[in-house]
C-alpha cells in the first residue's frame, strides 16, 4: 500500500473538518461526510469529496475516520456506511466515546471484518487546524501501515498503548487526560468567579503566581477568553466538555472510583448549558458560578 490514501471522515465539526483538511493537504484522496451537509461543503474548496450519505463517503476507502458526538452517533453512522464498507478496512475511531461505547464499536468492527483502531486525540480547534494534535492509538500492528500515514497528517506525535483496540487502552488514557483538562477548566473559571466575587482584580491573581509553580499557561488561556469575551467560537464547547465529563464519572464509577471534583465539574458544565452558553467555548463554565442572569455576571 502507497502512502497516499483513500481517507473518509465521518463528521465535520471543529476537529472532524480540520482532520480531513490536514489529510487532503497531505496528498490524501479525502471523502468526508457530515449530518448537517453545510458544514461540509467548505471543504470542498480544499480538495474534499462531500458524500452525501455515510456508505456514499465510505466506499473504496482505504481507511475510515469517525469523529462524531459520542459513542451512539458513531455506532449509528457506522450501520448506516455498513452496505459500502470493504472487509479489511482499517478503521480509526476518535470520538472520545468512553469504555461501554468502545465494547460496542469494536464488535461492530469484528462483525465486519474491520481493522479497529481505537485513536482518540488530544488537542482543541488551534492544535486541530495546525495538524499538531496528539493521537492516542490502540490497534493490531499488521495494518498500522495503513493508518500511519493518516496519524501523521493530524498529528503532531502518536503514542501507541497497545495492539488491541477493543481493550480501549487508547481511550483510557484520553479519561484520565481529560479529567486534568476540565478539572483545570473548572478552577479557572472559579478563580475569576470568586475575584469578581471579593472585588479581587484577577490581574493581581496573575501577578502573585507570575513564573512560579502554581503559574500555568493553561489557566491563562482559559480565563483570557472569559476576560476578553473570546468564547465564541469555541476551542472546545460546553456541550461536548459535559459529554466528557460524564465518560469520566461514569469510567470511574464502573472501576470503583469515586470522583467528586468530576461529578462537580459535570454539574458545571450542565448548568452552564442549561444557561445558553452550551455552543460556547468550555471557559464559559465560568457563568455556571452565578444564578442570576449569567450575561450580567
Amino acid at each position: 500500500m502507497t502512502d497516499n490514501l483513500t481517507v473518509s471522515v465521518l463528521g465535520t465539526g471543529i476537529m472532524g473538518a480540520a482532520m480531513a483538511r490536514n489529510l487532503a493537504r497531505a496528498g490524501h484522496t479525502v471523502h468526508a461526510w457530515n449530518r448537517s451537509r453545510d458544514k461540509a461543503e467548505p471543504l470542498a474548496a480544499e480538495g474534499v469529496h462531500i458524500a452525501g450519505t455515510p456508505a456514499d463517503a465510505v466506499r473504496d476507502a482505504d481507511v475510515v475516520l469517525t469523529m462524531l458526538y459520542d459513542g451512539a452517533a458513531v455506532l449509528e453512522v457506522m450501520r448506516q456506511a455498513a452496505p459500502a464498507l470493504r472487509p479489511g478496512t482499517a478503521w480509526v475511531q476518535s470520538t472520545t466515546a468512553g469504555l461501554d461505547a468502545i465494547a460496542e464499536l469494536a464488535a461492530f468492527a469484528r462483525e465486519h471484518g474491520l481493522a479497529f483502531y481505537d485513536a482518540p486525540v488530544l488537542g482543541t480547534r488551534q492544535p486541530a487546524e495546525a495538524g499538531q494534535l496528539l493521537v492516542l492509538a490502540a490497534g493490531p500492528g499488521e495494518s498500522r501501515q495503513a493508518v500511519t500515514p493518516v496519524f501523521d497528517a493530524v498529528g503532531a506525535r502518536t503514542v501507541w498503548t497497545g495492539e488491541d483496540g477493543a481493550d480501549a487502552g487508547a481511550t483510557r488514557l484520553k479519561l484520565v487526560a481529560n479529567s486534568w483538562v476540565l478539572a483545570a477548566t473548572n478552577a479557572a473559571g472559579e478563580v475569576l468567579a470568586l475575584a469578581k466575587a471579593l472585588g479581587v482584580d484577577p490581574q493581581s491573581f496573575f501577578d502573585a503566581i507570575d513564573g512560579g509553580p502554581l503559574d500555568m499557561g493553561y489557566l491563562r488561556v482559559k480565563t483570557g477568553l472569559v476576560l476578553e469575551g473570546r468564547l465564541t467560537p469555541p476551542s472546545f464547547a460546553v456541550t461536548t466538555a459535559a459529554k466528557d465529563a460524564h465518560l469520566i464519572v461514569e469510567a470511574g464509577e464502573q472501576h470503583g472510583v469515586r470522583l467528586d471534583v468530576a461529578a462537580a465539574g459535570a454539574a458545571r458544565f450542565d448548568r452552564a448549558a442549561a444557561q445558553g452558553h452550551g455552543d460556547e467555548d468550555m471557559a464559559a463554565a465560568y457563568y455556571a458560578s452565578f444564578d442570576d442572569d449569567p450575561a450580567g455576571a
